[in-house]
């Protein structure tokens, strides 16, 4: 359990600093409306992008797997806000109570076997489509939701180590863009021709041992670098 608590907790504080404290009721300190859903299944339509679906364009493409499971991760941070909102507004119980029925799934508990490999597009195309009709649908239970993300992990080789790996990685950068201008646009997302994301997630992979603050303080030298 303690993995899983641990990116809810970094998800709290992530929500509570970005959007002020009580945003669970829905809106941002700057009066902004906050629908979770929607940032799903938006999500979801930027991992299909991960393969080349299209059969006018690009038909030989490979598909994009290192972005395909960023997109999850993004995916992951949405879903358990969601989740948090939930849990508060209905009074399900607090973060360590949301964090044990979590680890309690039988699917999540399958996160920490040994995952071979990717799962096919055709089959990753419906996983990716589940997760939006649960996101689309009016009286969304979280029960569902959960599950089927934690299947569209699985699928796409993110065991429990390595989903919570990239979800710190990306919630420090999700920090770093905060405090760099994203919220009013002066942020730049490309890095000498890389996404972010992109370096990222190659620092992260560099170098096993580095610290949240570390990873913190290399992007910010890269980003003055440019």
């Amino acid at each position: 359990m303690d993995k899983v608590l641990a990116m809810l907790q970094l998800q709290q504080q992530l929500n509570d600093a970005t959007n002020g404290e009580n945003w669970e009721e829905g809106v941002t300190k700057n009066g902004k409306t906050i629908n979770w859903k929607r940032c799903i299944y938006m999500e979801c339509a930027e991992m299909v992008d991960s393969f080349a679906w299209k059969h006018w364009k690009s038909i030989d493409a490979e598909p994009d797997f290192d972005n395909l499971q960023i997109e999850v991760v993004d995916v992951w941070h949405f879903v358990m806000s969601l989740a948090l909102e939930t849990y508060k507004k209905n009074m399900l119980g607090d973060i360590v109570i949301l964090a044990e029925q979590i680890a309690q799934m039988d699917n999540y508990a399958l996160l920490y076997d040994k995952i071979d490999d990717f799962e096919s597009e055709k089959l990753l195309m419906i996983q990716i489509e589940s997760v939006m009709r649960d996101a689309l649908e009016i009286n969304l239970g979280m029960t569902k939701l959960l599950f089927d993300f934690f299947e569209l992990a699985r699928m796409s080789k993110l065991d429990v180590p390595t989903l919570y790996r990239l979800y710190v990685g990306k919630n420090i950068l999700n920090q770093f863009r905060q405090d760099n201008g994203y919220k009013d646009g002066s942020y730049i997302k490309i890095w000498n021709g890389e996404e972010d994301n992109v370096v990222m997630k190659r620092l992260w992979e560099e170098n096993g041992e580095l610290k949240p603050e570390a990873l913190y303080k290399a992007l910010q030298e890269r980003y003055k670098a440019l």
